[in-house]
């Protein structure tokens, strides 16, 4: 593919470098994973594979070879830090409001930046009626999401969870949900992205003999339960004290079950 010279970019009436346009190549039509790595190893790493593998085939109609991606993986990682984020976007080369890709679509943008084990909470999140758009597909340029969360802020909250039409509780801003109530871990029945850390939990907790189980949440019955948390590539689990008007217990014992069967996942190399 050639380069067109007639398309300049320019950010606040200057050429636009490298750095500047990093952050903004998460744009386009492009689905992505994010992932911690530490001495080159990332948890889950198989459930990211499989993520990047399925969500190409389900936008772009075909699939990069595991190993080619890991490829692309090594080749930062052994460029970088022993701690560090990275994600990983599969783009088209076409760009969005285009009818059609490139054949040897997606390419492969791959970030590194700061490692990160998020905010230290607990955490008060606004509830806001929204449902995310193919929500099983972790993809690019939601906005909405950005949005309320610094309404949230801006309202006095910490972050916003999101409530279905049907008033269910699904997901957050960019965290899976939890519910503890007491013996069981309960995770929201509704329309969500499958999180790599909650699929990371959920298979660890067998072995640590906790039972879990799918159940619609409502506001109306966070009441009812023991504890509620966030988890997301940054942790497996912050506390959240308060969703909307309701405060919500803090459990200790409900936060070392997450983070314990987190812990029981072993890093893979790359």
């Amino acid at each position: 593919m050639t380069y067109d010279s007639s398309f300049k970019t320019q950010i606040d009436g200057r050429s636009a470098t490298a750095d500047d346009l990093s952050p903004l190549a998460f744009s386009g039509f492009a689905h992505f994973t994010a992932m911690q790595v530490r001495d080159g190893g990332v948890k889950g790493l198989d459930l990211h594979l499989t993520r990047l593998r399925l969500q190409s085939i389900e936008f772009f109609g075909r699939a990069l070879p595991d190993e080619q991606v890991r490829h692309y993986l090594r080749t930062a990682i052994d460029n970088g830090p022993v701690a560090m984020s990275l994600t990983v976007t599969m783009f088209s080369r076409n760009g969005e409001f285009t009818p059609s890709g490139t054949e040897d679509d997606p390419a492969v943008f791959v970030r590194t930046g700061p490692a990160s084990s998020g905010p230290s909470g607990p955490l008060r999140l606004a509830a806001v009626e929204h449902q995310r758009p193919l929500p099983v597909i972790k993809h690019v340029g939601e906005a909405t999401k950005t949005h309320y969360l610094r309404q949230a802020v801006k309202d006095g909250y910490d972050d916003a969870a999101f409530i279905n039409a049907r008033g269910h509780l699904s997901e957050a801003t960019i965290w899976n949900l939890a519910f503890w109530d007491g013996e069981a871990i309960i995770w929201p029945k509704a329309a969500v992205l499958p999180g790599v850390t909650m699929g990371i939990v959920r298979r660890q907790l067998a072995g640590l003999n906790v039972p879990q189980r799918v159940e619609v949440i409502s506001i109306d019955g966070l009441g009812s339960l023991g504890g509620a948390a966030v988890m997301n590539s940054w942790t497996p689990g912050i506390g959240v004290k308060s969703i909307a008007s309701v405060p919500l217990p803090l459990s200790p014992t409900f936060m070392e079950i997450l983070h314990s069967a987190y812990a029981r996942e072993p890093a893979e190399k790359v």
